[in-house]
């Protein structure tokens, strides 16, 4: 049987206001943001899978972005968070500790590409009317990046089935979680 984890990107994209606000990202609605004190549980995975679909669970993370003007200076944010409803295991009790890791490290990798956006967007101190596109274009860059280590760690691990594979991207993508620890949220 093989395991998939697909990744359903929500982007949020909040049109640029000149006011004082937080620069926060309302998640939608019963999703759940990423916390290294709060790994997936099986409950989480809420959802059903479709007719025809064949994988053992699927993981829906998404990185949602949002940008505001803070006395006319540009600041984006950036958050990882969990959809349960979108998320599913097909039998929940023959969910191994070792399935959930693998869904799991799709989460954290949800949270690397948020952390690298973060880097990138507190780089960006320009006033509002300088901004241009640059903000969708750094944001579509670190989409494009993120789909893109999803899709290699499925293919490398064969979706957790290799299990030095999967021990090496966890290790990886934990010592990325740690060099990036300076764009954590605050109470992440």
């Amino acid at each position: 049987m093989r395991f998939l984890s697909a990744i359903i990107l929500v982007v949020s994209l909040l049109s640029i206001k000149t006011a004082f606000a937080q620069a926060a990202v309302p998640l939608p609605a019963g999703s759940i943001r990423w916390s290294a004190g709060r790994p997936l549980r099986v409950t989480d995975f809420q959802g059903r899978p479709r007719p025809g679909q064949t994988h053992a669970a699927l993981t829906s993370a998404n990185i949602n972005t949002g940008a505001i003007c803070r006395d006319n200076i540009f600041v984006g944010t950036a958050q990882a968070s969990f959809t349960p409803t979108a998320s599913w295991v097909r039998d929940p009790a023959r969910l191994t500790p070792a399935l959930l890791r693998h869904e799991q490290l799709h989460f954290d990798i949800a949270e690397v590409y948020a952390r690298r956006l973060r880097q990138q967007l507190a780089a960006l101190r320009l006033p509002c009317n300088q901004l241009g596109d640059r903000f969708n274009r750094l944001s579509q860059a670190a989409y494009a990046a993120w789909q893109k280590a999803e899709d290699d760690y499925d293919l490398d691990t064969n979706h957790g089935l290799q299990h030095e594979r999967q021990a090496q991207w966890e290790a990886q993508v934990h010592q990325q979680l740690l060099d990036l620890a300076d764009f954590a949220e605050e109470d992440a």
